[in-house]
C-alpha cells in the first residue's frame, strides 16, 4: 500500500584499509533508489590508510555514522555496528559494493513476506557483472562453492557476509556473529549454520544483484592461525565430535594443538553446551539437507 509506513533499515559496513572503496560504497548506497528509510553505520576497524577520512563530508551524525575501533576483527566489527543500529532490519555490507535501484526492497521484502529470516542477493564481480553467484554451499574441506542461478528465491546453506540482510530481532536472538572469532575467516559460514540450526531460514533473492570487488589479497594481515582458530571454534560450537576431528585434520601451516587449546580456553565448550540445548536441528540434518559431504 502506498500509505504504508516502512521500517527503518540499518546498513552496517565494516571497513579496514579500504581506501576510496568506503566512499564509493556509501555513494552507491545513497544513489540507489529505495522507498525504505535507512541509516548507514560504518565501522572503521583499526584502519591505517586514513580511507575512512574520505567519508567525513558524508557523515551527518544521524543517517550516516562512523564508529572507530582499534582492530577487533570482522565478526566483532559487525556486531558493534549492529549494537548501534536503530533499524528493524540489518543489512551487513562489505565496503566495496555497488548497488542497484530497489535492492533493499528485494532483500527486506523477502523477509517481511515471511518466507525467510535472512537473505543475500546474487553477487557478481565488478569486473565481470554477468558472472553471478547465488549464495554458497560447502565442499568436503569446508571450502565455499557458489550456487548457480535459480529464478526464484531459494533456501541456501551459506549466505555470503558481503551482503546479508537479517531481521534485527533474529540477529539478537542468535547472538550475532561469533563473539570469540579472530581477525577474519568463517564469520558468514558460522552465522548461516547457526541460523539454520536454531530454526531460522536463509534464502537467496536472485532478483537482486550486487556488484562486489573481489581481491586476491586482504588489505590487512590475516594468518592461517586466525582462520583455523575460527574454523575449529565453529566446529566446537556446532558439530558432533567426528566432525570436530575432521576439522582438526584440516589444520595445516599452523600449530594444531596450540589452536585447539586456545579454542577450548576461549569458552568454546561452554558455548557448545548452550547452543546444543537450544538448537532445533542437528549438524547431521544441516549437512544432509544441503548435500554437503562433510
Amino acid at each position: 500500500m502506498s500509505g504504508e509506513q516502512l521500517p527503518l533499515v540499518s546498513l552496517v559496513i565494516p571497513a579496514k584499509n579500504e581506501g576510496e572503496n568506503v566512499r564509493s560504497t556509501l555513494l552507491s548506497a545513497q544513489r540507489a533508489k529505495t522507498r525504505y528509510p535507512y541509516e548507514i553505520i560504518v565501522v572503521d576497524d583499526g584502519s591505517t590508510d586514513n580511507g575512512c577520512q574520505l567519508i567525513s563530508p558524508l557523515l551527518d551524525g544521524e543517517k550516516v555514522k562512523l564508529l572507530t575501533t582499534p582492530g577487533i576483527g570482522a565478526a566483532q566489527a559487525r556486531n558493534l555496528g549492529a549494537e548501534h543500529a536503530n533499524g528493524e532490519y540489518l543489512i551487513f555490507c562489505d565496503a566495496h559494493l555497488t548497488f542497484q535501484d530497489y535492492w533493499i526492497e528485494g532483500l527486506v521484502g523477502l523477509i517481511r513476506s515471511g518466507l525467510a529470516d535472512a537473505v543475500s542477493p546474487g553477487i557478481a564481480p565488478t569486473t565481470q557483472p554477468h558472472l553471478v553467484g547465488y549464495g554458497q554451499t560447502l565442499n568436503e574441506k569446508l571450502e565455499i562453492k557458489w550456487n548457480r542461478q535459480q529464478n526464484r528465491p531459494f533456501p541456501c546453506a551459506i549466505l555470503p557476509g558481503g551482503c546479508l540482510a537479517v531481521a534485527k530481532a533474529v540477529f539478537d536472538d542468535v547472538g550475532g556473529f561469533d563473539r570469540g572469532f579472530r581477525v577474519w575467516g568463517f564469520e558468514d559460514i558460522e552465522f548461516s549454520i547457526k541460523l539454520w540450526l536454531f530454526g531460522y531460514r536463509c534464502y537467496v533473492q536472485p532478483a537482486v544483484k550486487v556488484l562486489h570487488l573481489f581481491r586476491h589479497a586482504h588489505p590487512y594481515h590475516v594468518t592461517f592461525d586466525h582462520v583455523h582458530y575460527n574454523m575449529l571454534r565453529m566446529a566446537y560450537s556446532h558439530f558432533k565430535e567426528s566432525r570436530i576431528l575432521a576439522c582438526r585434520k584440516l589444520i595445516h601451516h599452523a600449530n594444531r594443538a596450540m589452536i585447539e587449546k586456545q579454542v577450548v580456553e576461549g569458552g568454546a565448550l561452554e558455548q557448545r553446551q548452550n547452543y546444543f540445548q537450544r538448537r532445533k536441528f542437528s549438524d547431521d540434518w544441516f549437512m544432509k539437507a544441503f548435500g554437503i559431504p562433510f
